[in-house]
């Protein structure tokens, strides 16, 4: 969380060219966290280029204003809400005539989707097929009106739907489409750039797919997290999906249909834009085999770790008191995926042990209100009112001397800046075992890199009583957390700068742009 809050709510930039627009979902500049941090990071390490952001959102009331300072060479900012109703995007009332030749290219990339050997064409000449169609015979009307599409739907509900609402089915499938011609549009009259990079698959990494096919200019992915992974945790606990089996009809070891239909249709999705992408990202290596797993061609894929500002948070060290501080701090967003009711949890066992101990939450609570209100009445269940605090956001320079644990309760992360930042500054981590927080922690990338040490603990996920066992041994042996603070900075030196890391996405950049300009001579 390297964010600075802008003073006042300035005007977007605006350009007629850039050379990178940088395609993002639900992240920079509107949201603060990790991803929107690297954003920043990245656009603000190349002086030398000019960035466009192309952010999409939901609905417009679901963000606050601009939370970030935007660096000069930022020179374009478009915010689109795929889901709000305007009256522009309305189809007309009445039934549409569909051409079935050009719908019978939505049913194979479908039926390719759903099962990728069905069919013996590529999925990105299928995706071509359709897309080309979108503003001819095959409009957003043709799809939420047509006459082709209603057979489809009734088909496929026949075929495939195991809820028993055919309205609840009707509308999963209208929502879930209706964006793509939004996209469209974005991707039609995008100013001028040479290469296009997008943070994630989904919806934003579609938007890239598409705008590779219609500029030929060549695309860039960088995964933090998978995509469909994240998407899959939220989709699973996500109160507004229908389930409405009855009782006896529900397995409750199997997802509910629309939970399903949603997770495969963001895989479809995201085998397009792998298609698309020319350089593929991943943060470490696991997350680069579910890539190629998930579709992404080997040969395309690479690993960039995330790095961090050494300058910044080594000298954040000569702040700190002479005796760690009983302090547990978990900084980030309060939201299920960050597993906060478990930290609360944590902090009994670790108050009652240590009573000064406190347990500080640092991170906005706007995305997920109801979520927020349900750790704090647990909180003050467990009687820990005066115990754990919650800070809203906090500049990470005024919050890291004042800690002497960072603690992840994560049920999924990628390979979080928060834990290299707390290190560079002294803090040693306890965290969960997701993503690459083990490798972190206790070394992976080569021998030289695990003799260096344990930078903290590593515990498994929703285990109050392991989170806290780990934290108290910490705490209460002084050599002990000596050790992890300075394996912590030895390990962020060596291998996570944001040195290493901008000098890594220079080479990308540099082959992106090389691209664009022989493909077009």
């Amino acid at each position: 969380m390297t964010e600075t809050t802008a003073p006042s709510a300035p005007a977007l930039p605006r350009a007629e060219s850039a050379d990178i627009a940088l395609l993002l979902e639900g992240t920079y500049p509107y949201v603060a966290g990790g991803v929107s941090s690297w954003i920043h990071q990245i656009v603000s390490g190349f002086p030398e280029l000019r960035f466009a952001v192309i952010f999409l959102g939901s609905r417009r009331q679901d963000y606050g204003p601009v939370r970030y300072t935007l660096p000069p060479n930022l020179v374009h900012v478009e915010a689109h809400y795929l889901f709000e109703d305007e009256e522009g995007w309305r189809p007309p009332q009445r039934t549409v005539r569909t051409d079935p030749q050009a719908f019978a290219a939505v049913r194979r990339l479908h039926e390719h989707w759903r099962d990728p050997e069905s069919d013996p064409d590529s999925a990105q000449a299928l995706f071509g097929a359709v897309v080309d169609r979108f503003g001819d015979t095959l409009g957003q009307a043709h799809f939420l009106r047509g006459d082709q599409a209603w057979q489809h739907i009734c088909e496929q509900y026949e075929a495939h739907c195991t809820d028993p609402s055919f309205v609840d089915y009707f509308w999963t499938v209208r929502t879930m489409h209706a964006p793509l011609w939004r996209l469209r549009q974005i991707a039609e009259s995008m100013i001028p750039v040479r290469a296009f990079h997008s943070a994630s698959t989904g919806y934003a990494g579609l938007l890239g797919a598409m705008c590779k096919r219609r500029w030929q200019r060549s695309l860039v992915l960088s995964e933090h997290g998978i995509y469909t992974k994240e998407r899959s945790i939220d989709l699973f606990s996500a109160r507004w999906i229908s389930d409405n089996r009855s009782v006896l009809q529900r397995d409750l070891t199997e997802l509910g249909y629309f939970r399903e239909l949603w997770i495969r249709f963001f895989q479809g999705i995201g085998r397009a834009c792998y298609d698309a992408s020319d350089q593929i990202i991943a943060l470490y290596e696991a997350n680069r085999q579910r890539q190629i797993a998930d579709g992404a061609m080997a040969a395309r894929t690479s690993t960039i770790p995330n790095g961090i500002s050494l300058e910044r948070f080594e000298p954040l060290r000569a702040l700190r008191p002479a005796d760690p501080p009983p302090v547990l701090c978990l900084i980030g967003r309060v939201v299920p995926i960050k597993d906060v009711k478990t930290f609360i949890r944590a902090m009994r066992s670790v108050v009652n042990r240590l009573p000064e101990a406190e347990g500080w939450i640092a991170g906005p609570e706007d995305e997920d209100p109801g979520y927020a209100e349900e750790c704090r009445q647990l909180a003050a269940s467990l009687g820990l009112q005066d115990r754990v605090r919650f800070l809203g956001f906090r500049r990470l320079d005024e919050l890291l001397p004042q800690v002497g644990l960072v603690v992840l309760s994560s049920i999924s992360e990628a390979l979080p800046l928060v834990l290299l930042e707390g290190f560079a500054a002294g803090v040693p981590a306890v965290t969960t075992d997701v993503g690459s927080c083990r490798q972190l922690v206790e070394g992976g990338l080569d021998d030289e890199d695990r003799a260096t040490g344990l930078a903290g603990r590593v515990v498994g996920l929703a285990d109050p009583v392991a989170l806290a066992d780990a934290a108290v041994e910490l705490l209460c042996d002084r050599e002990a957390w000596e050790r992890a603070s300075a394996a912590g900075a030895a390990r962020t030196r060596r291998h996570y700068s944001l040195e290493l890391m901008l000098g890594r996405y220079r080479a990308v950049y540099e082959r992106a742009l090389t691209w664009q300009a022989s493909a077009s001579s």
